[in-house]
Parts: C-alpha cells; sequence; structure tokens
C-alpha cells in the first residue's frame, strides 16, 4: 500500500523539531537558573572519595576531590547562562545599533567604522579573554566584556548586510520622499522587517557566548575555584577520565544539548519569517 505524504504531514516534523529544542533549551536552562536550590549538597563540600562511581548515594559519582557532581552541575551553569545572556543583549543592541547606522548613512563615516570594528573580529577570542582577565583577575563582567567585544564585529556586519538590503526597497525610498525622518523609517519600516535575521543572529551569538564563557571557566578565567563553573568541570576532572566519566560528561553534555536547541530554534525562527516575507 502506497502512503501519500500530504502537507499536514510534512507540517508535523517542524513541531516535532520545535517541541524537542525547546524542551531541551527549557531542561538546560531550568538546571543552570534553578539547580542551586535544588542540590542536595553544598558545591564544595567532600562527601567521599576522589572518582567514585555513580550509586544510589551520589547519582553522579564524585569528583576529584570527592565533591557531589551532581551538586556542582545544579550549581555550575548560572554563571555560564547569564554571562552568555547578558554579553549576547549586548552585542545585539550594539550591532543592531552600529549595524543600522553603517548601513543607512550617506557618509564614509559608516565603512570607517565598520572597518574600526573588523579590527576586533582579528583579535582571538582568547587572547580577549586573557587580557581582560589579567587586568581584572577574578571578575565575571571582564568575560561578559571580552565575549561581547569578540562576537560584536559579526552582530554588525549581520545588521548592515541586512539593513542595505532593505534601503534598496520601494517603500524606504517612499517613507523618506513622504517627509518621515530617519528614526520613523528606522521604527516603522526597517525594524520589522529585520526581526527574523535579528532572532537568528542573536540565537547565534548567545550559543557562541556560552560557548566562549565555557572555555573561559576551562581555562580558569572569572570567579576561580573552588566555584562550580560547567567550563572548569571538564578542565577538573579530564584526569579521571579513566575511573569516572561522569563528573566531566555531564556539563559537557548540558552545553551541547543547550547549543543545539538553540540552533535549531534559530533555524526554524529563520523559516517561519523566510516564508512570511516570501
Amino acid at each position: 500500500m502506497r502512503v501519500v505524504r500530504t502537507s499536514a504531514t510534512r507540517r508535523t516534523r517542524p513541531s516535532v523539531v520545535v517541541v524537542c529544542a525547546s524542551t531541551g533549551l527549557a531542561c538546560v536552562l531550568l538546571v543552570a537558573l534553578l539547580g542551586p536550590y535544588l542540590a542536595p549538597h553544598a558545591p564544595t563540600e567532600q562527601v567521599g572519595l576522589p572518582f567514585e562511581s555513580p550509586d544510589a548515594k551520589h547519582v553522579l559519582g564524585t569528583d576529584m576531590l570527592g565533591r557531589d557532581v551532581l551538586s556542582r552541575v545544579l550549581h555550575g551553569g548560572r554563571t555560564i547562562v547569564i554571562a552568555g545572556v547578558c554579553a549576547t543583549a549586548a552585542t545585539t543592541v550594539l550591532g543592531t545599533l552600529v549595524g543600522l547606522w553603517a548601513a543607512f548613512t550617506k557618509t564614509r563615516a559608516g565603512d570607517l567604522l565598520v572597518r574600526l570594528v573588523d579590527v576586533l573580529a582579528a583579535v582571538p577570542a582568547l587572547l580577549s579573554m586573557l587580557v581582560l582577565a589579567a587586568g581584572f583577575p577574578g571578575s565575571d563582567t571582564a568575560v561578559v566584556v571580552a565575549v561581547a567585544l569578540t562576537t560584536l564585529p559579526f552582530s554588525v556586519r549581520v545588521v548592515r548586510a541586512s539593513g542595505r538590503r532593505l534601503a534598496g526597497h520601494g517603500y524606504i525610498e517612499a517613507a523618506r520622499a513622504r517627509g518621515d525622518s530617519a528614526s520613523a523609517v528606522l521604527r516603522y519600516d526597517v525594524l520589522p522587517n529585520m526581526v527574523g535575521p535579528l532572532l537568528t543572529d542573536a540565537g547565534i551569538r548567545l550559543v557562541a557566548a556560552v560557548h566562549l564563557s565555557a572555555t573561559a571557566g576551562f581555562l580558569g578565567l572569572g570567579q576561580g575555584a573552588p566555584a562550580a563553573n560547567w567550563g572548569r568541570m571538564v578542565q577538573e576532572n579530564l584526569p579521571g577520565a579513566s575511573l569516572t566519566t561522569a563528573p566531566f560528561l555531564a556539563p559537557t553534555l548540558l552545553l551541547v544539548v543547550f547549543a543545539v536547541s538553540v540552533n535549531l530554534l534559530a533555524d526554524r525562527v529563520s523559516e517561519s519569517f523566510g516564508r512570511e516575507a516570501a
């Protein structure tokens, strides 16, 4: 019997992807933000021998110092997620302002500004974090600033390209011809048509920001040990990989689920706005 694939069947698949991605993202956010209130032990409390295997008493075993891995996982995500969100918010706002100004200005100052922003893109992300961390040791704010500066140039270029594409459309020229101010054109004609690209870019920047924040923890930047941090947990517990994998595998899986979920949702947002524009 031949199965006919209808349009309703085809529409079911994206919805399943969205539900799975949303569920994964919600779980990671709940672990990161509410985890400290659910942890059975303090993140620095020694509850057993180093690198004990998971059992009924310690669901994920213990780490290199005999601390409960589950408790450290529940405490270790908040700093990374908050740092990533703050850096993404700063990047999105600054990138939108700078990118739109560079796209719609008629002077060479716009191109010059973009060239200056490109200088930031030439600086390796790890070098920026190391320099700021050296100037502000133990500061999570320095990590946020470094991540924002690292991702800003790419956001500016995306916004600038989208703005220049919209600038050539007839309705923009019509708005200018009827005497609308530049702020009115941006508010009512440009920004509503850039929601899709802006949300997609923000999703990509969020993944990059969280990964860079985790990398900072892996390198020992920001708030130092013994504070729990998913990135630092991977670095600390790799030597015991032959004894137990949970101490470094658990935070790694959470970061992977977060990245995949955000990317899938960003793709769906982009496709949704693309269909509406068509």
